[in-house]
C-alpha cells in the first residue's frame, strides 16, 4: 500500500520524513493526539496528516479510539522489540536488575545515551519503591539524572561542550545549571565511577548511577538506584549497584563477537514490571 506523496507546502521533505514527523510526535507525556495535535506537532498540511494518519492506522502502526486520539500501535511496539541493542541489553542486565531490588527494594532503572538524550530501556520496581515518573522508552535530560551524569562523563569532550552550549535547564532548585559545576562534578564521576544526583530532576528523590562497559571498555549504558531521599544511607545501596553493573559488564562480554556492532546478541527480549 503506497503512503501519500502529496505535500505541496514542502516538496523537499520525503515521504519517509513525513511519516516519521507525524510518529515522532508522540512523546511519554503526549501518547494520545488529536489530528488537529499532530498537524501543530508536524506542521503538515491537515489533509496530509489525515490521509497518513489513516494509512498508518490501517497499517497497524497507529491505533484510533472513538474519541478521535490516535496513539502508537502494536505493530510498531512489535517491531521496537527487534532493536538489537536494547534488546540485548535488557536481557542480559534483567536478572541482575532482580537481584539489585531485592536487595534494595528501590527503582532500579538501565538507561542508554541517545543523541542528546537519557533513553530509559527498562525499569524494575515494585510497591515499596518511591513513586518516580521515569517510564521505559522516556527522555530525560543528561546533567540532571544520574544516569545522565555516568554516560554524559564518559563521553567525548566535544560531547560535551555541546551539552554545554545547548544550556542546562534548571528543574528543581538543586539542579546544576552552572557549566563548571557541572564538569567537576563530571570529573569526579569519572574518578569515583559512581553519581548521585541528589533532588535535581525531581524533589525527594536521590539517584546513584554506575557504567556498564562493553568488551572495548566503551561505557554502553548507565545503572541506577532511585529512592526516596529519606530511604536510607547511600552507602548501603552502592555496593549492590556496583556489584550489579559490574556483573552486566561481565555477562556482556562473554556474549561478544567481532559482530556485536552490525548483529548485537542473539537473545530474546521480555517487559517485565515488579509487582
Amino acid at each position: 500500500m503506497a503512503l501519500p506523496t502529496d505535500v505541496p507546502s514542502d516538496p523537499s521533505r520525503s515521504v519517509s520524513s513525513r511519516v516519521f514527523a507525524l510518529l515522532n510526535a508522540f512523546t511519554p507525556d503526549s501518547p494520545a493526539l488529536r489530528l488537529v495535535d499532530l498537524q501543530a506537532a508536524t506542521g503538515l498540511p491537515v489533509s496530509t496528516v489525515h490521509r497518513i494518519a489513516a494509512e498508518l492506522v490501517e497499517l497497524g502502526a497507529l491505533e484510533k479510539d472513538r474519541d478521535g486520539y490516535y496513539r502508537i500501535g502494536l505493530r510498531m511496539w512489535e517491531l521496537g522489540s527487534l532493536c538489537p541493542q536494547p534488546r540485548t541489553l535488557r536481557d542480559v542486565s534483567l536478572p541482575f536488575m532482580h537481584d539489585l531490588y531485592e536487595a534494595t527494594s528501590e527503582n532500579i532503572h538501565l538507561a542508554v545515551l541517545d543523541g542528546d538524550d537519557v533513553l530509559y530501556v527498562e525499569r524494575v520496581w515494585g510497591a515499596r519503591s518511591v513513586d518516580v515518573a521515569s517510564l521505559v522508552g522516556g527522555r530525560y535530560p543528561l546533567h540532571a539524572t544520574g544516569v545522565g551524569k555516568v554516560l554524559l562523563s564518559y563521553s567525548s569532550q566535544q560531547f560535551q561542550e555541546s551539552v554545554l552550549r545547548a544550556g542546562l535547564k534548571r528543574y528543581t532548585p538543586h539542579t546544576i545549571i552552572m557549566p563548571g559545576m557541572l564538569m567537576r562534578a563530571l570529573s569526579d564521576v569519572r574518578k569515583t565511577g559512581i553519581a548521585r544526583c541528589i533532588e535535581e530532576l525531581t524533589l525527594g528523590t536521590v539517584s546513584v548511577a554506575v557504567p556498564i562497559f562493553a568488551p572495548d571498555r566503551r561505557v554502553v549504558a548507565a545503572l541506577s538506584v532511585v529512592m526516596h531521599t529519606r530511604a536510607r544511607s547511600l552507602a548501603g545501596v552502592e555496593p549492590a549497584l556496583r556489584l550489579a553493573a559490574s556483573s552486566i559488564t561481565r555477562e556482556l562480554a562473554k556474549g561478544y563477537d567481532e559482530t556485536y556492532h552490525e548483529r548485537g546478541f542473539k537473545r530474546d527480549g521480555r517487559e517485565v514490571r515488579r509487582s
